[in-house]
């Protein structure tokens, strides 16, 4: 009798590939690829709010300004009310502070204002968004180019003036009113050097008028600036070339008076850019006090 050769038998295919995909399984858990399945250890979901203030707090004793934003903002969210989520909402506007967002500073000071009108920390609220709008539009160029603040746009420069304002009138024994009223005296300087800057560009155009009206608006708005004696100095040049020469002697005593060193009484000024200057597309006429610094 003919004996037939032995077979080896072949599991049913389903059967094999479930024991491959079991083998996989094993494999991928053991090589530590299972921790993508684990639960995410930075998860503060229902911790106590202490231990979640605490871990945030730590992150901005660290300089850890994005990781303290974000667990406060988790804080808040899980716990809307509370002595903590007033201090977490405080702290969230700090650390968008200190990390350059400028207008998410805004915002949350906003907010806090909104929720809380009479906690003990609105004046500190109040100085913080201050700070925020004071350099909320600096941009890259003003550092590469090194761009006079007071040549950009002076909107939020001027809100962030209005938040020291309000500080100080209201909060006037504040221990943030001394600095805020320093920084008030800044940015009027600043505003005041906008004017001027639009005056010398209407005096290197011969627009006579429109420069004399322009120094006269700063001597109005911005008394005792910085800039009063570029401005009365603007006046006299404008006048003497306009051929009013009572208003243009005017000015020339009151710039004796009060800055008898003044180039413009020399004929030295204004000083407009040289060739080379102009192209650059930032620069602008520079004021008695940028000659000053130069020599």
């Amino acid at each position: 009798m003919t004996q037939r050769p032995t077979t080896r038998s072949v599991p049913a295919r389903p059967a094999f590939l479930r024991i491959v995909a079991l083998m996989l399984v094993v494999a991928f858990t053991g090589t530590g690829c299972g921790k993508f399945f684990k639960k995410d250890k930075d998860t503060v979901e229902g911790k106590p709010v202490e231990e979640i203030y605490e871990k945030a707090h730590g992150s901005m004793l660290k300089g850890n300004w994005d990781r303290a934003e974000i667990t406060f903002r988790q804080l808040i969210a899980q716990y809307p009310y509370g002595p903590y989520t007033e201090q977490a909402l405080m702290e969230t506007a700090y650390a968008q502070f200190k990390s350059g967002k400028m207008d998410d500073t805004v915002s949350t000071v906003d907010r806090f204002l909104r929720t809380y009108p009479t906690q003990r920390n609105v004046p500190y609220m109040y100085y913080l968004r201050g700070l925020a709008n004071s350099g909320r539009d600096t941009v890259f160029l003003q550092k590469v180019w090194k761009l006079d603040a007071s040549r950009r746009d002076l909107a939020t420069p001027l809100q962030g003036y209005n938040d020291f304002s309000k500080l100080a009138e209201n909060y006037p024994n504040s221990r943030y009113a001394a600095d805020a009223r320093q920084r008030m005296i800044a940015l009027r300087n600043l505003f005041a050097r906008h004017e001027l800057d639009t005056a010398l560009y209407y005096l290197r155009r011969d627009a006579w008028v429109s420069a004399a009206a322009r120094a006269k608006y700063l001597l109005e708005t911005y008394p005792q600036s910085e800039y009063q004696n570029d401005a009365v100095a603007v006046l006299g040049e404008a006048y003497t070339h306009l051929g009013n020469e009572t208003l243009a002697a005017d000015a020339r005593r009151v710039l004796q008076q009060n800055d008898p060193q003044h180039p413009w009484l020399s004929g030295d000024w204004p000083d407009y850019p040289s060739s080379i200057r102009k192209l650059n597309p930032f620069a602008g006429e520079k004021s008695a006090v940028d000659m000053k610094k130069k020599d």
